[in-house]
């Protein structure tokens, strides 16, 4: 193939595609930004009039509820990501119970809700609160990160779990920090998964890696518009001079635009690329192939830490009966003897756990659990490690090769009624395990409750917000978006070294010899 010919071939790849592609880029990096800042946007919410209909609460959908909890003999508090409502008539009606929590629906997303010694706590994505009758919910200052995985009850002490540490409180005032033990053939490593999220983010590096990220969404736009603007210019120029009008300075800032376009292009191609490739394997179908890999920790980024539960725990329970402790983390089950003190057992057998997160853990009775994620809800018995389907009560078989990590039955919650109980579609919402009906959803929780500006960023992100648009195949947005720009980096980076830098370079030399 001719240089000339290759050339032309490269042209169109970079044009193209990236006129396509230019919109959608915008988007990646304005999503993104707001992404790596939640605690700064988490006031900010969105209504969900404004948002496509498969966003609208129906039949308490979209994690709605996680759990609720009984506080006496008539009065129970549901919660979940509408914050926490009050009942006293088996979940008839509700009171709003979010006073206290600061502005904004993601500052009322409820991960545990527990009563301790008469008084109430409550576990968020934002930290750890409890209840103050006077002045509603006070957050509760534990001295590690605020991110609250769940809550639970051991005796007479306080469970608080966090995404690193098991934190333990005799009177929900003081708290011990425990760093859990190292597992049973621990290996120093992490997932796949995990190091492309924290490189996407820029969170390999703590804050300064991702004000680097924010910096590269800022290039993004920049790229984006420069390069629309070029496209557009010969045609605004053509225009002109049909018309007889002036077009000396519009040439100069098609010049002036194509050169920072192509300085900052070439400047920031690989780190975009790197970007780019690590964001395109953290959605379905790519997602799958990296879901359960595991790699070497790369020494001095945020994923460099001597905990060896550095952000895998999720939830908690103490089995009294047995006397240990059960933990559902990014890596499994575990048992835990009750000091603490020992390597951490891992359940030999157990219910698959989407890679999203375990959503119920339940005791049936002391031996039997039911395990909930968007993979499925399952029944294990936590001695034999027999698992069996939920509603099949078939025997769990795990499939070979890889998996997708969603299944049939997405549980998101499960709450026990005093004549029944019900669980949580994420999709379908609530589903009752008896014939007695689960009341609507009443209206005034649905507008009290909008999406907060960080979650509609990611749904915007990873473009499940184009699902009413292109159905099943929205799957395939962050993939193919990836593989475009990928395409546009490549060949904007081959055309500026084949012909802007050699043009640059020559202009140069005529200068030098004029001279």
């Amino acid at each position: 193939m001719s240089k000339n010919r290759l050339l032309k071939i490269s042209k169109t790849l970079h044009k193209w595609p990236a006129i396509i592609i230019a919109f959608i880029a915008i988007l990646f990096a304005f999503s993104g930004i707001v992404m790596n800042h939640r605690g700064v946007f988490s006031g900010v919410d969105v209504s969900r009039n404004l948002l496509p209909a498969n966003y609208r609460y129906e039949n308490w959908n979209l994690a709605a509820v996680r759990g609720a909890t009984a506080i006496d003999s008539t009065t129970s508090l549901m919660y979940g990501n509408i914050g926490i409502w009050k009942t006293t008539d088996d979940f008839k009606t509700f009171e709003d119970f979010n006073q206290g929590f600061p502005r904004g629906i993601d500052n009322r997303k409820i991960y545990s809700v527990v009563q301790f010694k008469n008084k109430l706590f409550a576990g968020t994505q934002l930290g750890l609160y409890k209840l103050d009758p006077g002045n509603g919910w006070q957050k509760v200052e534990i001295k590690t990160e605020d991110r609250i995985a769940d809550l639970g009850l051991k005796g007479d002490t306080l469970l608080v779990l966090t995404r690193n540490y098991l934190l333990k409180s005799a009177d929900g005032n003081a708290f011990e920090i425990v760093q859990l033990p190292q597992p049973v053939g621990y290996v120093r490593e992490t997932g796949l998964f995990d190091t492309f999220w924290q490189l996407h983010s820029g969170e390999l590096w703590g804050l300064p890696g991702k004000l680097i990220v924010d910096l590269l969404g800022i290039v993004t736009i920049f790229l984006s518009v420069t390069g629309l603007l070029h496209f557009f210019f010969p045609k605004i120029i053509s225009r002109r001079k049909k018309k007889m009008q002036t077009t000396k300075g519009l040439i100069s800032v098609k010049k002036t635009n194509l050169h920072w376009h192509n300085v900052v292009g070439y400047v920031f191609v690989a780190f975009l690329i790197i970007n780019t490739f690590s964001g395109m394997h953290l959605r379905p179908p790519l997602l799958i192939g990296i879901a359960n890999k595991k790699v070497g920790i790369i020494p001095g980024t945020h994923l460099d830490n001597p905990n060896p539960w550095f952000d895998k725990l999720r939830r908690v329970h103490w089995n009294e009966a047995l006397k240990h402790y059960i933990f559902s983390t990014s890596e499994g089950f575990y048992f835990a003897e009750e000091t603490l003190t020992n390597t951490l057992q891992p359940a030999l057998s157990q219910p698959p756990v989407s890679v999203m997160g375990c959503n119920v853990l339940h005791p049936v009775n002391d031996k039997i659990y039911m395990v909930g994620s968007f993979s499925g809800m399952f029944l294990w018995d936590i001695e034999n490690g027999a698992v069996a389907d939920f509603f099949s009560r078939e025997q769990y078989i795990a499939p070979s090769g890889l998996q997708s990590p969603i299944g049939a039955n997405m549980a998101a919650g499960f709450i026990e009624l005093k004549n029944g109980a019900v669980w949580f579609d994420y999709n379908a919402g609530a589903k009752t395990l008896t014939s007695q009906n689960f009341p609507e959803m009443p209206e005034g929780i649905i507008e009290a409750s909008p999406m907060s500006l960080w979650n509609t960023a990611l749904e915007i992100h990873t473009g499940r917000i184009f699902e009413n648009i292109l159905g099943p195949f929205y799957i395939l947005y962050v993939p193919l978006a990836g593989i475009c720009l990928l395409l546009v980096f490549v060949s904007g980076f081959w055309l500026w070294w084949k012909m802007y830098r050699k043009k640059k370079s020559k202009n140069s030399q005529d200068l030098s010899v004029d001279k």
